[in-house]
């Protein structure tokens, strides 16, 4: 029997890097729905506009996913500003572009900060609250890199393979508490994170809307796996199935092993020069910007 679609008026959610790119898009399509939105950025001048743009009485909230502190803060606003938590949403991640080779020790420690740490702690701090409501949903925003190889993105991809099996083994945990956990597995997205980086015949960039919909449905009929686009899933299903070789060679005759090896590092680079600053917010999935790295770097 189909599950039935819930109504997401007057459900309170908070968004991790939610000023722009996916978190933004989010964010809008969560406030059409009628659902009172915290956004919770490094950058708080920018949340603070987006949130102004939003309206529907959203608000900005200053966050560092790497702080525990700072996200407990983050969680413990939102309530006090809109009231008991219905959903968390771990949008917050950066991702460097660049040889594995050259990756500079501080880019891979940040990312393991921002991308996995950030995950798992604020999953940690979400079904501490949601478990008292016996109800809820926590959303972790990874990527296909976290099902499939990408080279020029080794160190980031291992960090999205830890988030799919991290959320895997916490929805086992959280089976039975009311607490509902997905994982949202995108190709690459149309942000300022991807710039530079082309298309391929096996993957074309997708809207961070095309992905804020599909967080959406699966807040509406709840389900674990949300790929986008959503055909992704068959295409990972058979390659799962196919031998080694035989899914190498494939993707070399698509270019999807090139993807992100043949960037444009001067598209990239103004990009890449806001990224390196600590003060503010990195692209698509928000949160800080590594530290410097060579001119390239972050996506979804």
């Amino acid at each position: 029997m189909a599950k039935q679609r819930q109504s997401l008026s007057g459900k309170v959610v908070a968004i991790t890097g939610g000023a722009r790119g996916i978190g933004k898009a989010t964010a809008t399509a969560l406030v059409r729905k009628g659902c009172r939105v915290a956004i919770g950025d490094l950058d708080l001048a920018l949340a603070e506009g987006t949130a102004g743009e939003l309206g529907g009485g959203t608000v900005a909230l200053e966050l560092d996913v790497t702080n525990r502190g700072s996200f407990a803060a983050f969680l413990d606003a939102a309530k006090r500003e809109l009231g008991p938590l219905d959903v968390v949403i771990n949008n917050a991640g950066i991702m460097p572009v660049t040889p594995f080779g050259e990756e500079p020790d501080d880019s891979v420690k940040r990312q393991l900060d921002i991308n996995v740490y950030g995950v798992i702690v604020g999953t940690q701090l979400a079904a501490e609250r949601l478990r008292q409501r016996e109800r809820g949903h926590i959303i972790n925003v990874a990527s296909a890199a976290g099902k499939a190889p990408v080279p020029g993105i080794a160190t980031y991809s291992g960090t999205k393979h830890a988030v799919v099996g991290f959320s895997e083994a916490v929805r086992g945990e959280l089976r039975g508490t009311g607490v509902e956990v997905s994982c949202v597995m995108p190709v690459t997205v149309n942000t300022a994170l991807t710039e530079g980086v082309g298309d391929t015949l096996g993957v074309k960039k997708v809207e961070p809307e095309d992905v804020a919909a599909e967080i959406v449905d699966a807040l509406e009929v709840p389900r674990f796996d949300v790929f986008v686009p959503s055909y992704l899933k068959y295409t990972l299903a058979i390659g799962s199935i196919l031998p080694r070789r035989a899914r190498e060679t494939i993707a070399r005759l698509m270019g999807t092993d090139k993807i992100m090896t043949d960037v444009s590092k001067e598209a990239r680079r103004a990009y890449e020069e806001r990224a390196a600053r600590e003060d503010i917010a990195g692209g698509g999935e928000g949160q800080g910007a590594p530290a410097e790295t060579s001119p390239e770097r972050e996506a979804a």
